[in-house]
């Protein structure tokens, strides 16, 4: 019995060598593999040194190991100011993800809105305003322009004038009375054929207004001398 107790003491201590021989294998290999990273990192450093020593003398530049001191030096210090820029940045670039879908609408409706004007002739409309423009420019000179601009507010009193409705249905019915004569066909008149028609109630009613238009005419042109 004792001798199959020391036996299965054994065996588990065998057991346990063989654990503990493995795991010294694995650190013998972790070891050697890191060994050999340290290696080929060494190596890839060295080459990259020396290329970087080769490019910098081909192109004539002198580093001045004080200069990169005081530059990891500055690197440092600005490690705060570093970490603020890159968490305005990461702020910036959230905000960009959030702003951008509203963006997009506002572009799509923009672009929507310009389809409508093309729709209706707007830009049509604009484009033949060019040569209008040239012929204005060609037309005139800056002199006449400059007389525009003086008289400006009298005619823009003039066009006021014009526009109520009681000049508007005048001219209205001028343009509809012109339109209905027949150029071609006017009978002429003669003298006595004249003083006939001017006792007709119509050509009585047209000499009213027209004396009393002069009238009128002449009144303001009065007032306007007798002011200068």
């Amino acid at each position: 019995m004792e001798d199959k107790n020391i036996q299965s003491q054994i065996n588990a201590l065998d057991k346990k060598l063989d654990l503990i021989l493995g795991y010294v294998n694995q650190q013998r290999l972790n070891a050697t593999v890191v060994e050999d990273l340290v290696s080929d990192l060494g190596i890839i450093g060295k080459d990259m040194y020396d290329s970087t020593v080769v490019e910098l003398d081909k192109r004539q530049i002198e580093i001045d190991p004080s200069e990169l001191t005081d530059l990891a030096v500055t690197f440092l210090r600005n490690i705060g100011n570093i970490k603020l820029v890159m968490n305005t940045l990461e702020m910036a670039v959230d905000l960009s993800k959030e702003v951008g879908p509203i963006a997009n609408e506002v572009i799509i409706d923009f672009t929507k809105q310009l389809n409508t004007f093309e729709q209706k002739g707007y830009f049509a409309f604009f484009k033949e305003l060019g040569p209008i423009m040239d012929n204005i420019v060609t037309g005139f000179k800056p002199e006449d322009l400059r007389e525009l601009a003086d008289s400006i507010v009298s005619i823009l009193s003039i066009i006021k004038e014009m526009t109520q409705p009681e000049v508007l249905g005048t001219m209205e019915n001028a343009i509809k009375a012109f339109n209905s004569m027949e150029t071609e066909s006017v009978p002429s008149y003669s003298i006595w054929r004249v003083l006939k028609e001017m006792n007709s109630p119509e050509m009585k009613k047209a000499l009213g207004y027209g004396i009393t238009f002069m009238k009128n005419v002449s009144k303001d042109v009065t007032i306007k001398n007798e002011k200068q």
